[in-house]
C-alpha cells in the first residue's frame, strides 16, 4: 500500500458525545473512511498517521435517510465509519492542536 493512498484513507474523526465516551472507556476511536477502504488499509493509515498500535478494526455502512426537499424526494450521502480498537497504552489526542 502506498503512502498517498493511505494518506486518503481516512477523511475526519467521528466527535460525538457518543464516540468520546467510547475513546475513554474502551480506546475505541471512530473515523470517517473512504467508501472502498479495506480494514487492512483502514489499520495501516491510523498506525502511520497517529503512530500508535491498532489492535482491531470494526466497519460499518451507514445508509443515507430519505429525506423530502419540497416536493422532490432525494436520498442524503451514505457514510462509511471505521472503530478503531487501539493496544494497551496507546492513545490518540485530538485537542492537543487546540
Amino acid at each position: 500500500m502506498n503512502k498517498e493512498r493511505l494518506m486518503q484513507v481516512l477523511l475526519s474523526p467521528v466527535v460525538s458525545e457518543k464516540s468520546t465516551i467510547t475513546a475513554e472507556v474502551s480506546r475505541q476511536f471512530a473515523f470517517k473512511v473512504a467508501p472502498d477502504a479495506t480494514k487492512p488499509e483502514i489499520k495501516k493509515a491510523v498506525e502511520q498517521m497517529f503512530d500508535v498500535k491498532v489492535d482491531s478494526v470494526r466497519v460499518v455502512n451507514i445508509k443515507g435517510k430519505q429525506k423530502r426537499f419540497g416536493t422532490v424526494m432525494g436520498r442524503r450521502n451514505g457514510v462509511r465509519k471505521a472503530y478503531v480498537k487501539l493496544a494497551e497504552g496507546n492513545d490518540i489526542d485530538f485537542g492537543a492542536g487546540a
